[in-house]
C-alpha cells in the first residue's frame, strides 16, 4: 500500500505569460550585455595591436627607447649585468645582489630579429660583464597566423638568438641565455590566434638553446622553473604570456646562485 506521502501530487511551477515575458526580457538583456562586453574587449585588443603596429612603423627596432641613456650613464664601477630581449626581459626585476649593477634593455612586443638589430645600439656601448637574454616568444606566437612559414619562423628565432649570444661573447661578456618561458591559458578572445603549435615550437627552440652551453654561455632553464610540465604555472601568471611578481621571484631565487659563481 502506498504511503500517504507518496500520494501527494508533484509540485508544479507554472509561469504566467507576463512572467515569461519578463524572463525573456532578462535573458535578452544578459545576452546584450555580454555582447557589448565582448565587443569592448575585442575593440581594446584591436586598438592595442593597431598602436603596436604603428609604433613599429615609426621606430622599427626601438632605437629611440633608450636614446637618452648611454654607457656614460653608469651609476657605479660595479660589474654591469644587462637584461636584454622582449617584454619578459623588460619586466624582470634585478635580483638582490649588491656587487653588480643592473640595467634593463628589454622592449615590449619585440621579436628576436628586432633585438638583433638594436643590440649594437643598446648593449655594446654598455660593455656589460654579463648579458641575460630572454627573447623569442613574439616570433613563435605568430605561427598560427602564418602556419605555412612555421619552420622558417622557428629557424630564424634560433639564428637570431645565437647571433645575440655571439655578439655578447664578442664583447667579452658572460652570457646567460634563458630558455623561453612557457605560455599559460589563452583567454577566449585570443583563442582564434592560438594553436598548440606555439608550445611545440617553444619546446623545439628551447632544446636548441640548451645546446648553446659553453664555457662563456650558461643556459638558465627558466622554462623548467616556471612550468608545471604542461604550461605556465597559474601562480606565476600575470596573463597568458607574462609573469607576475611571484614568477620573477621564483626565477631570481634560482638566478642568484648562478650569478654568485661568476667573477
Amino acid at each position: 500500500m502506498r504511503s500517504a506521502e507518496s500520494k501527494k501530487p508533484a509540485l508544479r511551477i507554472v509561469f504566467s505569460r507576463p512572467m515569461m515575458r519578463r524572463l525573456g526580457s532578462v535573458v535578452l538583456i544578459v545576452i546584450a550585455v555580454g555582447a557589448i562586453a565582448l565587443n569592448v574587449i575585442l575593440f581594446d585588443r584591436a586598438r592595442q595591436y593597431y598602436t603596436e603596429v604603428n609604433a613599429v612603423r615609426l621606430d622599427p627596432v626601438g632605437l629611440n627607447s633608450f636614446a637618452a641613456e648611454t654607457g656614460s650613464s653608469r651609476r657605479s664601477d660595479k660589474p654591469l649585468i644587462v637584461f636584454f630581449g622582449d617584454s619578459r626581459a623588460a619586466g624582470w626585476p634585478a635580483p638582490n645582489i649588491g656587487r653588480f649593477e643592473f640595467v634593463n634593455r628589454g622592449i615590449e612586443a619585440q621579436t628576436s630579429a628586432q633585438a638583433v638589430l638594436r643590440f649594437d645600439a643598446h648593449v655594446t656601448p654598455l660593455r656589460p660583464r654579463i648579458v641575460i637574454v630572454q627573447v623569442g616568444i613574439n616570433d613563435l606566437k605568430t605561427i598560427p597566423l602564418f602556419p605555412d612559414y612555421a619552420d622558417a619562423i622557428i629557424a630564424a628565432c634560433k639564428t637570431n638568438i645565437r647571433e645575440i649570444v655571439t655578439r655578447s661573447t664578442s664583447l667579452g661578456a658572460q652570457v646567460i641565455v634563458t630558455t623561453i618561458f612557457p605560455i599559460g591559458d589563452f583567454p577566449l578572445e585570443r583563442k582564434v590566434f592560438w594553436s598548440p603549435a606555439i608550445a611545440t615550437a617553444i619546446d623545439e627552440v628551447n632544446a636548441y638553446l640548451r645546446s648553446l652551453a659553453a664555457p662563456n654561455v650558461f643556459v638558465f632553464d627558466a622554462y623548467a622553473i616556471l612550468s608545471n610540465n604542461v604550461q605556465l604555472r597559474t601562480e606565476y601568471a600575470q596573463d597568458e604570456l607574462h609573469l607576475n611578481a611571484d614568477g620573477y621571484a621564483a626565477l631570481n631565487r634560482e638566478l642568484e646562485p648562478v650569478l654568485a659563481t661568476i667573477r
